[in-house]
């Protein structure tokens, strides 16, 4: 594939810019000699939904790193706009993943610190002012059901509940891209529906989200694209489908 003509920049934190298209292009990735990822070309519109399935080992996590720029491509380009992600420098990657929302398996909330505490937190480091950290952290914990449990500490909360916690905290900050990576792994089936419920509602507000996962039913409730992997290689990719699409 002929690469398009793109940019390095460094992207400016502005709340009223959205972006428009993520494009990765003949990205591979070898580790050690074997292959991970194998020639992806991959398009995400802003704002839109994707389930990305696969069997264990099939480059789930090595796609959404390099999305991330934690990890650098062995070959190919990952584009956001006219941005060329895989050439930025390390401050122009601090710059990016400010507008980058993360859940993981493990929550990595502070045990010592509220529930207020932890996602107000995500701004506090960011610089922002005391009155915006005040208002926007408590719009976030009633958007996730979370509000009246503020004062609580992690250890008081069930599974569910911190989970929670953690989307409202890698939502604070109004990302452009919210990568859940296995977010329900750990959860029964009603708290991971509820969990999908609100990663439906945060992308309905204009986040895009990227939601890996092996939970069949999650896929099929959310109802969105899914991408299959297999062997480092996309096999499938369908709009509005479910785990076993056609």
């Amino acid at each position: 594939m002929k690469y398009p003509k793109i940019t390095t920049f460094i992207l400016v934190r502005n709340s009223l810019y959205y972006w428009h298209m993520i494009e990765l292009f003949n990205i591979s990735k070898k580790y050690k000699g074997k292959t991970v990822l194998d020639n992806i070309d991959l398009s995400i519109q802003g704002r839109d939904f994707v389930s990305v399935i696969g069997p264990s080992g099939a480059g789930k996590s090595t796609l959404l790193h390099i999305l991330l720029g934690t990890e650098r491509p062995s070959k190919g380009i990952v584009q956001i706009d006219e941005f060329n992600i895989t050439k930025m420098k390390n401050k122009a990657l601090h710059e990016l993943r400010r507008k980058i929302g993360i859940i993981t398996q493990d929550d990595m909330l502070l045990p010592e610190k509220t529930v207020y505490e932890n996602v107000a937190f995500a701004l506090e480091i960011s610089g922002y002012k005391k009155s915006y950290i005040k208002s926007r952290t408590s719009d976030v914990l009633e958007i996730v059901g979370m509000i009246e449990d503020k004062k609580s500490f992690p250890r008081q909360l069930s599974a569910g509940e911190r989970k929670k916690v953690a989307i409202a905290r890698a939502f604070v900050v109004a990302p452009q891209l919210l990568i859940a990576d296995e977010p329900t792994a750990s959860l029964d089936p009603e708290s991971a529906h509820e969990i999908v419920k609100l990663l439906l509602e945060i992308n309905s507000k204009g986040t895009t989200v990227i939601l890996a996962t092996h939970h069949k039913s999650l896929v099929d409730f959310a109802n969105k694209r899914v991408i299959r992997l297999e062997a480092g290689r996309i096999v499938s990719d369908k709009k509005e489908s479910g785990y076993h699409h056609k």
